[in-house]
């Protein structure tokens, strides 16, 4: 996997990722809800972690510096 996901998006989607897990544990949400939003925080967590998104890379984008993005 090449890195597609850097600059300031990786740390944003990292710190976001957190917030809606933090929200879908510990906000009153009907149980579908929670579901969403915990699934759209671990997606956005580790997408931020791992530096690489599919969607990102089925849709050709890029956001990685050319410097760093290696093959891990």
């Amino acid at each position: 996997m090449a890195c597609n996901v850097g600059g300031i998006e990786r740390p944003v989607r990292i710190v976001l990722g957190i917030l809606l897990i933090g929200i879908g544990v510990f906000a009153a949400l009907p149980p579908v809800g929670m579901g969403i939003v915990l699934a759209m925080g671990t997606i956005a967590l580790v997408t931020g972690a791992l530096g690489f998104c599919p969607l990102w890379s089925l849709f050709g984008i890029n956001t990685c510096s050319i410097g760093s993005a290696k093959k891990s």
